[in-house]
């Protein structure tokens, strides 16, 4: 019977890494085939300027862009970040074993959980999220670890310090990343035999130490970060029946639509069963903590992003393994999750889908274009602004907003900065401030329809000297228009 099991156990491990294998694969020729997306190419732009935190997240993003050459270009980030993605499941599946899942669940579990869009094609691009997700996991099994180890052993306090380093390391990629910490203290405070211990604070402690220089940062500057985000992007926010619909119709699409109710059958039984183990209240603790804030915020903020509410629903996928789901939950949610990503996948990557595309489809809302529409334009910024067109002359590269201006950014590089005109103040505010390319001899200018703009309103003191448009097909179709004008500051030369 041992050995029949051993060999199941086999075929199951054998089974994910096949799976990982795959998608590995389809995520290695993506990387030889996508540009950056608009989110993602600001966190490259981090890249040319590491600092403890950016207006919209922590710094350690900026890091990790940068240590992995991710300036360098969309092959090259994508790369790691394909691999990275890619070893995420396992996280998980190390998480379920050593919360005393057997292997054969573990692998079902983290099987699902590859498949799933959010993980499946939302962890591809070099984002806050890639870095968070497995601190996250990693931080709750060794957790669950100390929980279910000897009080006063060496696992159990290595594992304690481990767990909350690790989540320290998540808030520095991510503010929700406090939100496990705090889910932890609540933990500890609450179980008897470990409050009065010291590993568990030891480890918040240093967890503490990673994010003491975003503090800093944020104390230093008046705390732009704190202000961009609960202040500066909240025009308009106030609960309403729009935010919530978003939200929760956001969920049936980032998880696929069977995984997002078996998302609420797991949560409902872990809250019934929350008391009956330490590990079932750490789970709990870490669904619920962060949840409640994240939802709320949620229901305010017109900007809210359905994957805010993904940091939560780690716990879940963990609880979800060691439950006794029947296996027509089990194979529906696999087809569900598995469709959903093979038709993003199909999307993004067979361009020629577009030409079944209905007559209503507005480009401008398709965000797969920005994959393959920058690529191309940058060709002919670099054009624009090589020394040998204007060998007297430094041009000077702005675009209208921070979308564009971080695709530019990314796409052009450490010898070129980017200025900014948008109406909302950005990171690029501080890299170029305005003054310096408001003043500049000769800047081009570039957009795309989405951000219509007058640029001779724009540049009151600059004469346009030329106008270009590169247009981006798609299966035929112009999915972007892009247009470039390149100004000269009167009386100059």
């Amino acid at each position: 019977m041992s050995d029949a099991r051993t060999l199941s156990d086999r075929k199951a491990i054998f089974a994910l890494g096949t799976l990982t294998f795959v998608l590995l694969t389809v995520r290695a020729f993506a990387a030889r085939t996508i540009g950056f997306g608009d989110s993602e190419a600001l966190y490259v732009s981090y890249a040319l300027h590491p600092q403890a935190a950016y207006l919209d997240h922590p710094g350690l993003v900026g890091l990790f862009a940068h240590s992995i050459g991710a300036i360098d270009g969309p092959k090259a980030a994508h790369s790691v970040s394909s691999v990275l993605c890619s070893s995420i499941p396992w996280f998980l599946f190390a998480a379920l074993r050593a919360t005393g899942v057997n292997t054969l669940r573990s692998v079902v579990g983290a099987s699902l959980f590859a498949l799933v869009p959010e993980i499946c094609v939302g962890l591809f691009a070099i984002t806050p999220d890639l870095l968070l997700a497995p601190a996250w996991i990693l931080s709750l099994a060794c957790a669950a670890t100390a929980l279910s180890s000897e009080t006063g052993s060496t696992k159990s306090f290595v594992a304690f310090v481990l767990a909350g380093f690790l989540a320290g390391i998540g808030a520095a990629a991510k503010v929700s990343g406090l939100l496990l910490m705090a889910a932890l203290a609540y933990t500890y405070v609450r179980s008897k035999e470990h409050r009065s211990s010291a590993a568990p604070w030891i480890g918040l402690f240093l967890g503490a130490l990673t994010i003491v220089p975003v503090f800093e940062f944020e104390n230093r500057w008046g705390f732009p970060m704190l202000t961009h985000r609960l202040v500066s992007t909240q025009a308009g926010a106030g609960v309403s029946l729009r935010n919530l619909g978003a939200v929760l119709g956001g969920q049936f699409a980032y998880l696929s639509p069977v995984v997002a109710v078996l998302v609420v059958v797991i949560a409902r039984d872990l809250v019934r069963r929350r008391s009956e183990s330490p590990v079932h209240h750490l789970l709990f603790a870490a669904f619920i903590v962060p949840l409640v804030p994240l939802l709320l915020f949620c229901l305010w903020s017109r900007v809210a992003e359905p994957h805010w509410l993904a940091p939560p629903l780690l716990a879940l996928a963990i609880y979800g393994a060691r439950m006794d789901l029947s296996k027509r939950w089990i194979t529906w949610s696999f087809v569900s999750a598995g469709t959903s990503s093979l038709l993003v996948h199909a999307w993004i990557l067979m361009p020629s889908l577009l030409r079944f595309a209905p007559a209503s489809y507005d480009a401008t809302l398709d965000i797969s274009n920005e994959l393959y529409g920058w690529p191309q334009a940058i060709e002919t910024v670099k054009e624009e602004v090589a020394p040998e067109r204007n060998p007297h002359d430094k041009v000077t590269v702005v675009g209208p907003h921070w979308v564009v201006c971080a695709q530019l950014q990314a796409g052009l590089g450490r010898d070129t900065p980017v200025g900014c005109a948008g109406d909302a103040r950005s990171d690029f505010d501080d890299w170029l401030p305005r003054k310096s390319w408001q003043s500049a001899d000769r800047i081009l200018f570039v957009t795309d329809k989405r951000f219509p703009t007058d640029v001779e309103k724009l540049f009151p003191n600059h004469a346009r000297t030329s106008q270009s448009h590169v247009s981006i097909l798609r299966a035929g179709r112009i999915v972007r228009v892009f247009t470039l004008t390149l100004i000269e500051r009167r009386g100059a030369g």
